[in-house]
């Protein structure tokens, strides 16, 4: 019987899809495949009813999906500035009085002078117990910046990052950052900001929380294609100290805090953000209509004088809505809750740190 193709099929499997569509997955990963052009070209031949252009596009679709980020096409976008004036560390504050939130925007030259300096200025004030990296939505592409940003929290020296001839080395000091440090990764970690954080898990100076990084921590170079767009293809790896390089899928967190992409930005934006599931919410608005008739008769009414019915209509506020109380004790108001899953689990494991390392550091 004659298999029909479909471009999808042949994007997501090229020739595996095209040739062992009924063929289990386990049998699928082992497969030796047969030459691409080979298979291409008796597809095209073939397969009258796709066209020259949509079977283009499954296969070169095809191929940035099984070579993910070893193979980038950009498009749409600037080639990143050199000379980009905005700082590399684009919030420095202090959480629960003892806790550093450090917000990298990316990885380049002079970011561990940054992190030096913000240190000095929070701990002058207060003393600081620990710090969160955010690594978040970080990219960059100097990974000499990475190791010397890593630098800051190590006292020893010891072999930090290795590209080709080149490796970055910390240095001996006595003046290191050695307070707790977390970093919190996710899937918009790219580049220098996952060396960065690899280089932190690697010396054990800091832990991963969060989701699995982009996976492009690798040397690219970038070619002009006939239509104007640039394809980067990754041409030397990224290797650790130890020899190991910098994984292609991507650093995984020590600690998995999965968020939906769409409340990550909106927490990052602002942590203290409340943000409610649309799910959820239509969930407890169809509870709430269909349990109203019978929770109504069970709740005291207020008694509202004619002046509040009146005040309440002309605000267009349903008499049943229960009132604010102006001038109300600021001991009645309640303090802004960290909404932030990631940030927040990362402040809770300082926390705990606080109190159990000066315990453990007893006789």
């Amino acid at each position: 019987m004659k298999t029909i193709l479909s471009a999808n099929l042949f994007a997501i499997g090229m020739a595996s899809a095209l040739l062992i569509d009924s063929k289990p997955a386990a049998a699928a990963e082992t497969l030796v495949y047969p030459p691409f052009k080979e298979v291409f070209d008796l597809v095209r031949s073939n397969l009258t009813d796709t066209g020259e252009a949509e079977l283009n596009r499954a296969a070169v679709r095809g191929l940035f999906q099984q070579l993910k980020s070893q193979v980038i096409l950009v498009t749409n976008t600037a080639a990143p500035a050199s000379d980009d004036p905005s700082p590399l560390l684009n919030q420095n504050r202090c959480l629960d009085e003892a806790f550093a939130y450090w917000r990298v925007q990316r990885v380049a030259k002079g970011l561990a002078g940054q992190i030096v300096s913000a240190f000095a200025q929070l701990n002058a004030s207060n003393q600081l117990k620990g710090a969160v990296l955010d690594l978040r939505f970080a990219g960059g592409t100097d990974y000499q910046a990475a190791a010397q940003a890593a630098d800051c929290f190590l006292g020893a020296e010891m072999p930090l990052l290795t590209w080709g001839e080149t490796t970055v080395k910390s240095t001996t000091k006595t003046n290191s950052l050695t307070l707790p440090v977390v970093v919190l990764i996710n899937q918009n970690t790219v580049g220098a900001a996952e060396a960065l954080a690899a280089i932190l898990r690697h010396t054990s100076a800091g832990l991963l929380i969060g989701s699995t990084t982009a996976g492009q921590a690798m040397l690219f170079k970038e070619f002009t294609l006939s239509n104007g767009q640039r394809l980067r293809i990754a041409t030397e790896p990224i290797r650790l100290g130890g020899g190991k390089p910098l994984p292609p899928q991507g650093l995984t967190p020590d600690i998995q805090v999965a968020v939906p992409p769409a409340d990550e930005r909106a927490f990052y934006a602002d942590a203290y953000k409340v943000v409610t599931n649309p799910l959820a919410a239509s969930l407890r608005e169809g509870l709430a209509s269909q349990t109203n008739a019978a929770t109504a008769t069970n709740r005291s009414a207020r008694r509202l004088n004619e002046a509040e019915l009146v005040r309440r209509q002309k605000e267009g506020l349903s008499p049943d809505d229960e009132p604010v109380v102006a001038g109300a004790p600021a001991a009645e108001i309640a303090p802004a809750t960290l909404q932030d899953p990631a940030l927040a689990r990362a402040l809770d494991l300082l926390k705990g740190l606080a109190v159990v390392q000066p315990r453990l550091k007893r006789p």
